[in-house]
């Protein structure tokens, strides 16, 4: 079994790795949320020194002009797409979900252009009006289905809202076919610590006749944590009442492996064929000031094994946690 660096990389939270014709794609959130960076490499672990091509930077004024969050890279429809949020200057809190489209097959080579916000079904009005984040799509069945986080709120800037994860079918890669459904809301007192109601960032796994789709939830301290839906693979997946939430946490906060608020996963196959789980947490729990602006959630992988029925189980070990050579005081700090 293949070992894997941790942390993976450094200072990128909100992490995504794809695996596709044996090459490995890396993006995430960058700590000066102002760009959108890809990297390439043969194995995961090539990742960790593999050289960043910069695709995109923020706009100077009015959308996407801040907080340029998650960036997802995903071979859809025949074409490279990359779904990320990004907000408004001046109106930096309204966050919405956009999309940049390759122009060739090389996403490390080709040019990127801007593919716009994101748009919902004809005739339904409410995805996108509001604070509205990562996004991430899945095919099954022949259909592409995407899946996201967005407030409920009646105006921005007044009493925080609660963030619901919801489901449609693409038309386009940057269009919904069909209206969008409510697919989860914080119904748990995990889902709601920090003084946030949150499920956001979501990610599908499918094993045994089952679809997973793994969430992030609450504030982004050390109260992050994971959750989970499932449903059967031959079921309407527009249909809430086909998904089922896991009452607890799949993965969360253990001071004892110096893990602190787990999240924002997303799953790829190792270099050996085994499932793997790409997360950030950080190594320490108490922040200074707002946690947007520690940037110490490190990109690290988990190894994923499957019960009997082919349900994922999320867990670390010692021996597989900070483990990557230090090359600065930084470094030994985080490993030590």
């Amino acid at each position: 079994m293949s070992n894997y660096l941790s942390p993976l990389v450094l200072q990128r939270a909100d992490p995504y790795l794809l695996k596709h014709e044996g090459k490995y794609y890396f993006t995430a959130t960058c700590p000066e949320y102002d760009r959108i960076e890809l990297r390439c490499a043969d194995t995961v672990n090539g990742i960790a020194s593999a050289p960043a091509r910069i695709l995109w930077h923020k706009h100077p004024l009015g959308e996407m002009a801040c907080h340029v969050w998650a960036p997802e890279l995903h071979y859809i429809m025949g074409k490279w797409v990359i779904y990320f949020a990004a907000g408004h200057k001046p109106h930096i809190w309204r966050i919405r979900p956009y999309t940049l489209i390759c122009k060739g097959n090389d996403p490390m080579k080709d040019e990127w252009v801007e593919g716009g916000k994101m748009q919902p079904a004809d005739g339904d009005m409410y995805p996108f009006t509001h604070f509205s984040l990562d996004m991430t799509v899945f095919e099954h069945g022949s259909r592409w289905y995407a899946v996201w986080a967005q407030k409920v709120s009646t105006e921005e800037g007044g009493i925080e809202p609660i963030s619901n994860l919801y489901i449609a079918e693409l038309a386009s890669p940057t269009k919904l076919k069909t209206y969008h459904v409510l697919l989860s809301t914080p119904d748990y007192d995990w889902e709601r610590q920090g003084g946030f109601w949150v499920n956001e960032g979501p990610s599908v796994l499918k094993s045994k006749g089952k679809i997973y789709l793994t969430y992030s939830a609450s504030a982004t301290g050390a109260c992050y944590c994971m959750g989970m839906l499932r449903a059967d693979q031959d079921a309407d997946l527009l249909d809430p009442r086909s998904w089922q939430k896991d009452r607890y946490p799949v993965f969360e906060t253990d001071p004892a492996l110096k893990i602190y608020g787990p999240g924002h996963n997303t799953f790829v196959e190792g270099d050996e064929g085994e499932t793997l789980c790409l997360l950030h947490f950080r190594n320490y729990e108490k922040i200074t000031g707002d946690p947007l602006n520690d940037h110490n959630r490190h990109a690290h992988v988990m190894k994923i094994a499957f019960d009997e029925h082919g349900v994922p189980l999320f867990s670390m070990k010692k021996e597989d946690l900070y483990n990557t050579p230090f090359e600065n005081e930084k470094q030994k700090n985080i490993n030590d």
